[in-house]
């Protein structure tokens, strides 16, 4: 029987309906507009809007879905990390329903989520699980940047994650100096296409670091000072190109350097990546040459499973059932901070 989902980690209200595997719909409603005139997320706007739309975010997806709430076999939400208020507005009314229905309930980490979108794909989306295998996993958005190594269903290990900005924060942030609308990233993505990436040398952070941990502040610190001592380049809309095309390289060469080296280092015949950032095209075309160079498969999250939804968190909910997991009681409160090692792996059923 159909699984009902929600997401509300941050600033999209999502629910998605998924049965055996299958996404039967996916409904995503962005605050983008809202939060744009103040440069970024307003916390307290976004627990309001989800709160706004929840319900009618939840009653489309049934209805593309064709399912009623009667039919449901279970329902989940994503319990953490998150905007504290953001994610209260999902769990507790996902618990709301399951405790009305006599559901079983399950709490998702979000970035678990993440791990298993790239094994969705088509249209309609199928999680082909089949064909899943050990593998390197890089997670990369606007509030996390991460390598895990996935080495089996539910059982993962995080190898590093970043130690200040992300990489999405990073862009924005960029793009903010520049003078782009929030958010940066897919604005910086567009005028790279039409720039130089070569035209100016940003330092790529930690690339070179035995670790497997990210930093991107001293990047964007780097950005700042290049503006203040060469303010006339944002006169020029051709050396605007060029400089997003830069940054965007620096970024894009950490990335995929840290990401192929971790994988080789484990011996890992398969990379995975998830998360905003990875719509980026120049970071979707050097990830590929660089598995494909270095004899790695590789598998990228589809571009509207990328950012947040509620379908990933539904296969993993659902893929939870189907390995055992028990279901969550509906006392379960939110984990803003949820570490991914704490998140619930088939040897802790």
């Amino acid at each position: 029987m159909p699984l009902l989902a929600f997401e509300t980690s941050c600033d999209e209200t999502s629910a998605a309906v998924v049965h055996d595997g299958r996404v039967l719909s996916s409904v995503v409603s962005s605050q983008i507009r809202l939060h744009s005139e103040y440069g970024g997320v307003v916390p307290e706007l976004a627990a309001r809007e989800h709160l706004r739309n929840l319900i009618p975010v939840a009653t489309t997806a049934l209805a593309e879905a064709h399912t009623s709430t009667d039919q449901l076999d279970a329902v989940a939400a994503t319990r953490g990390p998150g905007l504290p208020n953001a994610l209260l507005m999902g769990l507790k009314s996902a618990q709301a329903m399951a405790f009305t229905l006599r559901k079983p309930f399950l709490g998702i980490h979000h970035h678990e989520a993440h791990l298993y979108s790239p094994w969705i794909s088509g249209k309609p989306p199928v999680a082909d699980f089949s064909a899943f295998e050990p593998n390197l996993s890089l997670i990369v958005s606007g509030g996390h940047t991460m390598l895990v190594h996935v080495q089996s269903e539910l059982n993962h290990k995080l190898l590093g994650s970043t130690v200040d900005d992300a990489a999405g924060e990073c862009f924005d942030k960029t793009g903010k100096l520049i003078g782009l609308p929030y958010p940066a990233g897919p604005e910086i993505d567009r005028l790279a296409e039409q720039g130089n990436p070569k035209a100016f040398d940003f330092p790529r952070p930690m690339m070179n670091d035995a670790g497997d941990d990210f930093s991107f502040s001293g990047l964007k610190t780097s950005v700042r000072y290049f503006l203040r001592d060469n303010p006339a380049l944002l006169e020029n809309p051709q050396q605007i190109k060029d400089l997003c095309a830069s940054v965007q390289a620096a970024i894009v060469d950490v990335l995929v350097k840290k990401t192929v080296k971790a994988a080789k280092r484990l011996r890992l015949g398969c990379v995975t990546a998830s998360g905003g950032v990875t719509c980026n095209r120049a970071l979707r075309r050097e990830l590929l040459t660089a598995c494909q160079a270095n004899n790695l498969k590789l598998r990228l999250a589809e571009k509207e499973l990328c950012t947040d939804n509620a379908a990933m968190v539904g296969i993993l909910a659902e893929r939870k059932l189907h390995h055992g997991v028990h279901a969550g009681s509906l006392a379960e409160e939110i984990l803003p901070n949820w570490p991914l090692d704490e998140a619930f792996s088939q040897e802790a059923v």
